[in-house]
């Protein structure tokens, strides 16, 4: 009924617990210059009731609230001009109003006191706002408008907001030693921040525990104490879980592209035998064919963009695979066993390659964006966030190394490729074309490296120099699986990825690949023929 609605509104702004009405004498220190004047007038317009402190907050965030000397503070309201404190019209001459000035400072207060208003709008996106304001800027909220808000909101994240704001609010204030009500609000503030995930928790907790420059603590309270270091402690262990979690991903992450760069190279440099300095401009060709393929779905098809990349893995596929075939036609097949010319011709090669892209595309990066189902990441445990294009990236390296042992193991071109690898001589003289085979897989290692230019364009610049990041590392991952060994290049890829990834926050990314390459060349000091060796009489010979 509306008469009962407006009676329990009467009672509960009767007893609600806010400060008394402002004056203008509250207000006028907002006209002078002194910042502390300025600070406690809008602390105090922050404690005031709302239906007051409403309107001169808006108004002061619109810039509409003035100051006439003979009135006291004034707002505008359309085009007339009330009294500030009592919203009644008044009249002032134009050159009589002085405009407020207020700091950075002073106007985040004002914001923060403004939200605080706001926490209880029937306005979702509104409430979501106010909270977000107060909870980078909590010092200025009314807690008393911040519990009110928490009894009431329904969203979780909100309301876990809420607590936190909360929380920070009670820890802030002037501690009672003999108040019962306060240490239980302090303890349950505790509770609340040791829960919360941002490093500000933390920050907030550290001083509970500290000890002033007396050596004695700066909070007296021994339980108090004793609580804030127990969630200390518990934040502190699910950061160090967090990064854990987090190093493993990204060593993953960076095992799953080394792989994709070297798996071709492991069957090309397996077979042939061949030092192909222009492998990592096949990554290039590959993400330079996702950057066409996308132009033209953007052009064409715009409606379908979101499904350019299963278009483009094709499209990288063939690209580079049809470079490879003709590069390994014209160029290295008359090669075959100098290793030095081969070395410095393929070399000449990733020149010419890089240099036919600058002339082509120009020698800026291109802007290869993710489709909207590779965008955003799953908070895989508080603190800590997996990008989805990484998941799909680590799924589609390992699909490709299915793909490439079903056609190494279950395919005849499969057959002829592992005969040629394990003896040449006595596979030619069975019918084996080997001069064929090595055409074919350098093609079939060349596509497998421009599906890895498709995968790196999803999460890095598409660029010239693309290549050129990757294919010592490539090379690594080879001679440590193994020549031509599919599984030890697996276990190299993401073995060198994880022990990049653990060591770089220790030693950055410069040492870290140093330790690595240090690493490899004792392993292969000791096992020259890497993780897994071939198999096969030319190879024990």
């Amino acid at each position: 009924m509306p008469w009962l609605r407006a009676l329990l509104a009467a009672l509960l702004l009767a007893t609600a617990p806010w400060a008394a009405a402002l004056t203008q004498a509250d207000l006028k220190p907002l006209a002078e210059d002194d910042f502390d004047a300025k600070t406690a007038a809008l602390s105090a317009l922050a404690k005031a009731p709302p239906e007051q402190a409403g309107p001169i907050l808006k108004a002061l965030q619109d810039d509409a609230l003035q100051y006439a000397p003979s009135v006291g503070m004034v707002r505008q309201e359309g085009d007339k001009t009330v009294d500030a404190v009592t919203g009644k019209p008044v009249t002032v001459k134009a050159d009589e109003l002085e405009s407020l000035t207020l700091n950075n400072s002073l106007r985040a207060i004002v914001d923060s006191a403004a939200s605080s208003l706001q926490l209880q709008s029937p306005d979702i996106a509104v409430r979501t706002q106010a909270v977000n304001t107060l909870y980078d800027q909590p010092g200025n909220a009314s807690r008393t408008g911040v519990e009110a808000a928490r009894k009431v909101e329904a969203d979780p994240g909100l309301r876990a907001r809420l607590d936190v704001i909360w929380a920070t609010i009670v820890l802030a204030e002037e501690t009672n030693t003999g108040d019962t009500a306060q240490r239980e609000a302090r303890l349950e503030a505790i509770r609340v921040l040791g829960r919360d995930s941002n490093p500000q928790s933390r920050q907030k907790l550290a001083p509970l525990v500290e000890r002033g420059s007396d050596g004695k603590y700066r909070e007296p309270d021994v339980e108090v104490r004793v609580a804030a270091q127990q969630a200390l402690d518990a934040l502190r262990s699910d950061q160090r879980r967090a990064e854990l979690i987090g190093n493993l991903f990204a060593g993953l992450s960076l095992g799953s592209v080394l792989l994709l760069a070297a798996l071709g190279l492991a069957i090309t440099y397996g077979l042939i035998g061949v030092i192909n300095m222009a492998h990592g401009e096949f990554l290039m060709i590959g993400a330079y064919a996702t950057y066409v393929v996308q132009t033209l779905f953007r052009t064409y098809a715009p409606g379908a963009f979101d499904w350019y990349l299963p278009a483009a893995l094709p499209a990288s596929f063939l690209a580079a695979g049809v470079v490879g075939f003709v590069l390994e036609r014209l160029v290295l097949r008359h090669l075959y066993g100098r290793p030095l010319e081969t070395l410095l011709a393929t070399f000449g090669v990733s020149l010419l390659l890089m240099q036919a892209v600058r002339t082509l595309f120009g020698a800026q990066n291109v802007e290869v964006a993710n489709p909207a189902w590779m965008s955003g990441g799953v908070e895989w445990m508080p603190g800590l966030v997996i990008p989805y294009n990484r998941i799909v990236i680590i799924l589609f390296a390992l699909a490709v190394v299915a793909v490439a042992w079903a056609v190494l193991n279950r395919t005849r071109l499969g057959l002829f490729v592992r005969a040629t690898t394990q003896n040449r001589t006595m596979a030619a003289c069975v019918g084996v074309r080997t001069w064929k085979v090595d055409s074919y897989a350098f093609a079939f290692g060349a596509g497998i490296a421009g599906l890895g230019g498709c995968a790196l364009s999803q999460i890095g610049n598409v660029g010239p120099d693309l290549g050129q990041a990757y294919i010592i590392d490539s090379f690594m991952v080879v001679v440590l699986g193994g020549v031509g060994q599919l599984a030890g290049t697996i276990v190299g890829a993401f073995g060198l990825g994880l022990i990049n990834k653990f060591i770089e926050p220790f030693y950055g990314a410069v040492l870290a690949k140093i330790f690595v390459l240090v690493l490899i060349v004792l392993f292969i000091q000791k096992r020259p023929q890497g993780l897994f060796a071939l198999k096969g009489r030319s190879a024990e010979a």
